[in-house]
């Protein structure tokens, strides 16, 4: 097969044909007559390092996942413009009726770091600029504290962006409304790349716990 698709993505096929696919056959076809009925939607980050379905080991059908930039959750703007995130959002919330909302971010965060640094090509009027300026409010300064190192900076930043995203959920009435009945959760978790650790969120302390010391 004379072809330019990525070889390594041909071979990862094959063998989920032969290894996986087998085992979960019946699940893909359960799946393929009566659709899809996940009770978790993840918003993540698209970094490739930061995969929900491996992180949380789900199968098919388990989650219903988006990602983007630095995993932010626009505030609810029903105007004329083409919004991705708040279509998944709004899709997931009314027609799959999910029940639980997790806002996944990590460590090392490409899209927090640049906007941490104001580094060129991420200017005002390109879409990463623009994309990463709505995890601020208008007036609302974001600087480093004094005696904090960068890197508590940009874990504390990351993190920020995490509880940016849930409040901004809230600003969608069809959320909050279901939230507000008890009829969904909202959480926030933080995935570290290098050590595999994951943090959730306590909402009452508005502290990210390890899973590792819960269990």
């Amino acid at each position: 097969m004379t072809t330019s698709f990525p070889q390594h993505l041909l071979d990862g096929y094959r063998a989920f044909t032969s290894q996986r696919l087998p085992t979960e056959q019946t699940r893909y076809r359960e799946l393929s007559e009566r659709g899809q009925s996940p009770a978790v939607m993840v918003i993540g980050c698209c970094d490739s390092r930061v995969s929900p379905e491996v992180i949380f080991d789900a199968g098919p059908g388990e989650l219903f996942v988006v990602r983007n930039v630095a995993n932010l959750v626009p505030v609810y703007q029903p105007d004329g413009g083409a919004h991705g995130v708040s279509a998944a959002l709004e899709y997931a919330v009314n027609v799959l009726r999910i029940r639980h909302i997790v806002v996944l971010g990590h460590a090392q965060c490409g899209g927090i770091r640049a906007f941490i640094d104001k580094i060129d090509p991420l200017s005002p009027g390109d879409f990463i600029g623009r994309w990463m300026a709505m995890f601020i409010k208008p007036g609302e300064i974001v600087e480093q504290r004094e005696r904090e190192s960068m890197q508590d900076f940009t874990v504390r930043i990351e993190k920020a962006a995490i509880f940016r995203s849930i409040e901004n959920l809230m600003t969608f009435p069809f959320v909050r409304t279901r939230v507000e009945r008890g009829e969904m959760e909202l959480h926030g978790a933080y995935f570290g790349v290098a050590e595999g650790s994951l943090f959730v969120l306590d909402k009452q302390a508005k502290e990210f716990q390890s899973v590792r010391d819960a269990t």
